[in-house]
């Protein structure tokens, strides 16, 4: 009963989620005409790194972030603030990480706090990563785009590892302008992918699937009941 409502809610509650969204027109629209280009860098930065850090572990639980790696945005891109003991990473997503056609991909004010497992960190990571220092280097979205097509077809940049996933259980979180933090939930990450193998997207499914083509990556995102802090989502 918990998922069905779960399912219903997060069906009904959102226009468009960050590593996530679905795009609906008028939304969409309003997001395009509110960030069509990039901000300043300024105003993507964080300016006490204590609380991105706090932010970046609220992504999972403290059992799991916090042995978990560190890492914050600079002007040229991510560092490492806290080393890790877990194989777990932890870092706050800006818009550039959405998918390409999503109308928040510049909004300055998203942050999205995810904890990647082993997995993800040796093969999603490196995405995100390439993908902010380009951003920050002044690349365009199309450059960036096809900069880092580049990358995977030349297998700079790998393919996603068996069982990578991550945490994104943050209350603090702020995915867009509409939903706020959404939902507690998990992704998993997949070359290719067939969402339809997993069920995804079908009435009554807990589980709904994003494709990026030109990334050949399927994200698929598993809503749960529970915070980082451990109190149930309402």
């Amino acid at each position: 009963m918990y998922w069905k409502r779960h399912a219903a809610r997060a069906a009904k509650g959102i226009a468009f989620v960050l590593v996530l969204g679905t795009v609906w027109h008028a939304t969409a629209q309003d997001a395009q005409a509110l960030y069509p280009r990039m901000a300043p860098v300024e105003q993507y930065l964080m300016a006490d790194e204590k609380s991105e850090i706090a932010l970046a572990r609220s992504a999972a639980p403290e059992s799991i972030s916090g042995e978990a790696e560190v890492m914050v945005l600079g002007r040229h891109g991510y560092e490492t603030a806290i080393k890790g003991k877990n194989g777990f990473v932890c870092i706050v997503e800006r818009g550039w990480t959405a998918p390409i056609d999503d109308p928040g991909f510049w909004n300055p004010k998203l942050r999205g706090p995810i904890c990647m497992n082993a997995a993800a960190a040796n093969s999603y990571l490196p995405r995100t990563l390439k993908k902010t220092e380009l951003i920050l280097a002044g690349r365009s979205k199309e450059q960036m785009v096809q900069a880092i097509t580049a990358a995977i077809e030349k297998k700079e940049l790998p393919a996603m590892a068996p069982g990578a996933m991550c945490y994104m259980l943050s209350k603090q979180g702020y995915l867009n302008d509409q939903a706020g933090h959404w939902h507690p939930h998990l992704m998993f990450f997949v070359s290719g992918g067939d969402p339809a193998a997993w069920g995804a997207d079908l009435k009554g499914s807990p589980i709904m699937a994003i494709y990026g083509d030109w990334e050949q990556l399927t994200t698929f995102l598993i809503p749960v009941r529970r915070w980082s802090d451990g109190t149930l989502d309402q």
